[in-house]
């Protein structure tokens, strides 16, 4: 296990980690103390513990809004998934629909060109 000091209102925690994790550990730790100035910016000093609680909470605040604005954003990728899936199923109507007028038209043109040139109609496929 790697061993990471941080510091959070001025004062060094020692904390350990797993390898590699270390500077995500002090970006975490960063963060964290910026909540506990913030927080010590507005109340002053009215304790470290309370202010450790407060900043928690705020953050816990934060997730929860992150998480409902995830899951709504996953509803919205589904139901744009199943859009999708209705567009490519009415393009490959649409596209086999074409392909049989194309085939009906073809076979008029091939028709009315076997008339004009006098020959006998052409046969069916």
């Amino acid at each position: 296990m790697a061993q990471v000091t941080v510091t959070i209102d001025g004062k060094a925690y020692r904390m350990a980690c797993e390898e590699g994790q270390e500077d995500h550990l002090t970006d975490l730790a960063t963060r964290f103390d910026r909540y506990v100035g913030h927080l010590k910016g507005q109340f002053g000093e009215i304790g470290d513990l309370r202010i450790t609680v407060m900043a928690g909470i705020m953050i816990m605040d934060e997730i929860s809004e992150l998480t409902r604005r995830v899951a709504g954003l996953e509803t919205e990728l589904e139901a744009l998934r199943g859009s999708r899936e209705t567009a490519m199923a009415a393009t490959a109507r649409t596209e086999e629909s074409l392909a049989v007028a194309l085939g009906e038209v073809t076979m008029r043109i091939q028709g009315l060109a076997d008339k004009l040139s006098g020959r006998a109609p052409a046969e069916l496929n």
